[in-house]
């Protein structure tokens, strides 16, 4: 039986992120690029990476010195796993109701507004 895939935490987003962005790094790297924002340590991004090869997030390459991590699954992917389980606890599994509460949250660009048109008659099948 395969097993749910693990959710990222807030700090384990942010690495996936640096990793999705630039590549694959050794944790030297992905700490000089978080450090530039936030103060972060090399020891926690370390620990950090360990906690998210344990959970399936990011694979090691350990044939070369020093380590290099990956990320496992694309940013696309995250975020569809991330939406899905989203979707199913806060609102009863029910897209609409999400999509509408999206969009009531924050004003939409007319740029943003006609993107999501076209997304829609294309998903229905209609022309535009």
């Amino acid at each position: 039986m395969a097993s749910k895939p693990r959710r990222p935490t807030e700090g384990e987003l942010t690495i996936l992120r640096v990793l999705w962005e630039g590549g694959p790094r050794s944790v030297r790297d992905i700490q000089k690029v978080l450090v530039q924002t936030r103060p972060t340590g090399y020891t926690t991004v370390l620990k950090l990476l360990q906690i998210m090869t344990e959970k399936g997030l990011v694979e090691r390459d350990e044939s070369c010195r020093p380590q290099i991590y990956r990320a496992r699954h694309s940013q696309e992917q995250t975020q569809r796993q991330l939406l899905r389980d989203l979707l199913d606890r806060a609102f009863g599994g029910s897209v609409r109701t999400m999509v509408l509460q999206a969009l009531a949250t924050k004003k939409s660009s007319a740029e943003e507004l006609e993107a999501i048109e076209k997304f829609l008659d294309r998903f229905e099948g209609g022309t535009k």
